[in-house]
């Protein structure tokens, strides 16, 4: 058995993760991160890529934005499409000039791994039978296997930011921890090809036949969605039939643009909204996926991660700066204050866009009625753009 000591115990090599520890190496603050899978597949893992303007900003602070100002594709406004016409939101104009940059997930972890990797900081990939124990007291304990060889690591505190499915919150005791969840009846059909984008902004799209979504990930690469049964399996759905399908879903101005091409991708995901709280638990502290999930509507996964963790580097770097318990004390009601209204706004979007096959013809009605007052109403705009581009930390 190696044992190991470090201040700070990460477990998951996600954008959290990845996140947290470069800020605290930033701050000189040692840490250890524990990751299940591959290095190769966290890098391969093709996810979001819409940032708020927080996020971006944040990012620049942990010193990993250069690649980002370099090749991320700042956006002031998206396209609503119903009804057979498009609407654009003007976020720039209506949020006080902020906008989002598209930038992937998977690049965002690149540039965090690499700049781990340029300080020699350690991460322990292939990581097997990872539990977390003794967060009730002063130091709590990380064991694994890697290789083969049982890892145990001390720290001072102990951050999960190991997913959903991690094991960090199914170590809390179930009378310690509350969740709510609502589970969607559909999922999202993605294909990622290497084919120019619809157009300069994404497009999302409300009709009778279901929900569809226009974005990118560069000038060159598109990724599409199309709403989908819970029962569909990717097989189902060769690429004819998907560009078919989300032609047939878009206004025809729009599908006039569309370029296909041979998918390098394709994926189906489940929708689900999801919390935990609290999100401490002594030190022991969730972040991210691990205490909660929102549908990919609102784009706001990887933008919630990056307000945890905004707050949780902030509160372990002025416990070691000045030896402050505040900020680790305050740091769940801070972080679950903005996640709620990001899930909010997330369970808005996907009420507003999808089509649910158990909803009658007033729904649908007042799913149109609603749109149209967005597109009528400066108020309601303000209110969509502000929530589209981040509430503030």
């Amino acid at each position: 058995m190696t044992r190991l000591r470090t201040r700070v115990a990460i477990v998951g090599a996600g954008p959290a993760g990845l996140l947290l520890g470069q800020l605290l190496a930033k701050a000189g603050i040692d840490t250890m991160i524990v990751e299940k899978a591959s290095r190769a597949h966290v890098l391969g893992r093709i996810r979001a890529g819409v940032l708020e303007q927080g996020t971006v900003d944040l990012l620049r602070a942990a010193g990993v934005g250069a690649r980002l100002d370099r090749e991320g594709l700042v956006h002031d406004g998206f396209r609503l499409a119903f009804d057979g016409r498009v609407h654009r939101i003007d976020l720039a104009g209506h949020s006080g000039g902020r906008h989002v940059t598209v930038y992937g997930q998977t690049e965002v972890s690149r540039d965090l791994m690499e700049a781990r990797d340029a300080v020699g900081a350690p991460i322990l990939f292939e990581a097997e039978d990872v539990a977390v124990s003794g967060f009730d007291r002063d130091t709590p304990l990380v064991t694994c296997r890697v290789g083969g060889a049982t890892r145990e690591i001390r720290a001072d505190f102990v951050a999960g930011c190991d997913g959903y499915h991690g094991v960090c919150r199914r170590s809390v005791p179930a009378d310690a921890i509350r969740s709510y969840e609502r589970a969607y009846p559909f999922g999202w059909l993605g294909l990622l090809a290497d084919v120019p984008p619809l157009g300069p902004e994404l497009v999302y799209a409300r009709s009778d036949r279901g929900f569809a979504l226009c974005s990118m990930r560069s000038p060159t690469r598109s990724r599409y969605y199309v709403q989908v049964g819970l029962d569909d399996r990717v097989e189902d759905w060769p690429d004819a039939r998907f560009y078919d399908e989300l032609r047939r879903r878009l206004p025809e101005s729009a599908a006039a643009s569309l370029t296909e091409g041979p998918s390098i991708e394709k994926s189906i995901a489940p929708l689900r909204s999801f919390v935990a709280e609290p999100m401490r638990f002594g030190r022991l502290f969730l972040a991210g996926d691990a205490a909660h999930i929102v549908p990919p509507t609102g784009a706001k996964g990887l933008n919630l991660a990056a307000s945890d963790v905004h707050y949780l580097s902030a509160a372990l770097i002025g416990f070691y700066r000045d030896g402050t318990t505040d900020g680790l004390d305050g740091y769940s009601a801070r972080a679950l204050a903005r996640v709620w209204k990001a899930e909010r706004f997330s369970w808005w979007m996907t009420g507003l866009l999808h089509r649910f096959d158990d909803r009658d013809e007033f729904t649908r009605r007042m799913q149109l009625a609603e749109l149209e007052y967005i597109a009528q109403s400066r108020a309601a705009t303000t209110a969509l753009a502000e929530n589209y581009v981040g509430l503030p930390y």
